[in-house]
């Protein structure tokens, strides 16, 4: 049975930063693409940062670029992202997320049988 286990959230004053992380079990991690989304009230779910099974290829989001870094560890299949110089607008419950990678695709792709974790808040004030 897979498992993803964040922790890190927290809250933060605007120009902070927080460090995600989030422990993956039940698969074979050399496998699978890993990622964050988030999503604030109100809003749609987004797309945050996603890393390949190599790690040679990711993605951001256009308003984090700069600003955070996604990163796994294969020996510990763990996977994070380090947020720095954080916004109000990055407030959100955040979420991290596994996929078997596709190789009909050059990057990430995340259907219906993407895998979730239960979510991190994450709370960044001015």
């Amino acid at each position: 049975q897979v498992q993803l286990v964040e922790s890190g959230g927290g809250s933060v004053q605007a120009g902070g930063s927080l460090r995600l992380s989030c422990a993956a079990s039940g698969l074979t991690y050399r496998y699978y693409c890993m990622g964050w989304f988030r999503q604030a009230p109100g809003k749609e779910r987004e797309e945050v940062a996603t890393i390949t099974n190599g790690g040679f290829t990711t993605y951001y989001l256009d308003s984090v670029k700069g600003r955070f870094t996604i990163s796994r560890d294969s020996a510990g299949n763990t996977h994070y992202l380090q947020m720095n110089s954080l916004k109000p607008e990055d407030s959100a419950t955040y979420y991290c997320a596994a996929a078997p990678r596709d190789y009909g695709f050059t990057s990430c792709h995340w259907t219906d049988s993407s895998r979730w974790g239960q979510g991190t808040q994450v709370t960044v004030s001015s």
